[in-house]
């Protein structure tokens, strides 16, 4: 056990165990191995305890990272744990899920010259323990305030309303056009980050504080929005962006050019046991095949490494900036050409190649930088007469995630979008146009990060208990 803190001094930074590249390309299962208790005692040990914890700054949830460190390296874990979860609702996703690198770790101060503490490995860790010591309980109120809210959407946003709101006595529903819970989280982010048992034991935790799902609903379709709104006291709208991002090139016609979400969730359903007919026909399945994927967010690595745990011939991301302008996790990229993926920097997609009806290649064009743009980003620019081809049985489009028409599917045109299609709220109180109706997550500020989900959920759910516990006071006192 460590006996104080500012031990990076002395102690040099170790994160957990990784299995092997070899080991980590013939499963899907999580590459790192758990801390031991003096491994993560001695890790959390290295914390500055600095006065400013820009740890804490930079993380969406202002997670009390540096108390929980100390509680870790006392070896207090069940305090530690307790406040983990004060502020976080799903902190063993976010200690497996969250890029680190960019937010809580990189911005740690012995960063420079010391390296970061590992924050996320530790969070893993107390959380881990917590759920094998009985210490996770699930969110039960007091009391029944004799309210409802109906969440559409089973994502992290949408949970974690649900969870705050079930705790302050509210009857809660949750509405979601999948017929499991986690939304991205199960069907969207591969189990070698994520085992789907650590979302699914939250399902159940839920459940078991009398939340109450309807899976297989589908607003517009299955009940409408309005009926909802006379059903319940509030609605939440935690929808997500499912919408696929495009690019208008020639061939993409062909037959074995697919969007990423649709090749990850085929992945993800096989791998939780259900028949997949699109993987089963070989259509989303890599086994054998050149896979080419375009893009260079996480989704990319996702899609690059679970290509490789399919058996592909050989992978390839074709991504038009180079590796030091990648918008997803170094970390992930570094896991990714650790497990044979090839990285073809600074090259952009302009048509697809095939024969028979079906994609053999993609042509692409080699760009260079140029100077910033309004941002202060490098602009891209083609190089004339540097086109090449990539051989490609299966090309994954990575390219990112819009908002769905909302108001047409919910037929409701009173919900109003942004410019990029997203819901317009009140961003003091997270309401849209419609009274009683709030949205956050996805949905509201574009494709992200399931941190910032969990951040978006917790806070509607104070402005939707605040709303209808007020509404309710002024009613009892006009009778």
């Amino acid at each position: 056990m460590a006996e104080r803190m500012l031990q990076f001094v002395r102690l040099s930074q170790q994160t957990p165990q990784k299995r092997t590249a070899s080991q980590r390309r013939e499963d899907f299962r999580e590459i790192y191995n758990r801390f031991d208790p003096e491994s993560a005692s001695e890790q959390a040990s290295r914390c500055s305890q600095c006065g400013v914890p820009f740890c804490q700054v930079h993380c969406p949830l202002n997670n009390n990272i540096p108390d929980w460190l100390k509680l870790t390296a006392e070896g207090r874990l069940e305090e530690a744990y307790e406040v983990a979860a004060a502020t976080n609702t799903f902190p063993e996703v976010c200690g497996r899920v969250c890029p680190q690198d960019r937010l809580c770790e990189g911005n740690c101060v012995i960063e420079k010259g010391f390296d970061s503490v590992t924050i996320g490995s530790v969070e893993r860790y107390i959380v881990d323990t917590a759920w094998e010591k009985g210490w996770v309980k699930p969110p039960t109120p007091s009391r029944e305030n004799g309210y409802s809210v109906g969440i559409i959407g089973a994502g992290p946003a949408g949970l974690a309303a649900a969870e705050r709101l079930r705790i302050r006595g509210f009857a809660v529903h949750v509405y979601d056009r999948y017929d499991r819970v986690g939304g991205l989280m199960i069907y969207g982010i591969p189990s070698f980050k994520l085992e789907k048992e650590v979302v699914m034991a939250r399902w159940k935790q839920f459940e078991a504080g009398g939340i109450q799902f309807h899976l297989g609903v589908e607003i517009g379709r299955d009940i409408t929005l309005e009926a909802l709104r006379e059903r319940h006291d509030a609605i939440f709208l935690a929808t997500g962006v499912y919408k696929a991002r495009d690019v208008e090139l020639p061939g993409a016609e062909l037959s074995g050019i697919v969007p990423a979400l649709a090749y990850l969730t085929a992945s993800n359903r096989q791998g939780l046991g259900d028949s997949v007919p699109e993987f089963e026909s070989g259509a989303l399945d890599a086994a054998g095949k050149h896979v080419v994927v375009i893009g260079g967010g996480d989704t990319a690595m996702d899609c690059v490494r679970t290509a490789v745990r399919q058996g592909a011939a050989s992978v390839k991301c074709l991504y038009r900036r180079d590796k030091a302008n990648m918008p997803g996790s170094m970390r992930e990229v570094r896991n990714a050409e650790e497990e044979g993926v090839e990285f073809l920097w600074l090259s952009a997609p302009a048509g697809f190649e095939g024969k028979a009806g079906a994609v053999v290649a993609v042509r692409a064009t080699q760009m260079h930088l140029g100077l910033p743009d309004v941002t202060g980003r490098q602009q891209v620019e083609p190089i004339p007469g540097s086109e090449f081809t990539v051989q490609a049985d299966l090309a994954i489009k990575a390219l990112g995630f819009d908002p769905e028409d909302l108001p047409a599917m919910f037929n409701e045109p009173a919900l109003t979008v942004t410019r990029w299609g997203t819901l317009k709220v009140d961003h003091r109180t997270m309401m849209t146009d419609l009274p009683g109706v709030f949205a956050g997550g996805d949905i509201v500020r574009g494709a992200s990060l399931v941190v910032w989900g969990i951040r978006d959920g917790r806070d509607a759910a104070e402005q939707i208990a605040e709303y209808v516990l007020s509404k309710a006071q002024v009613a009892r006192a006009a009778e």
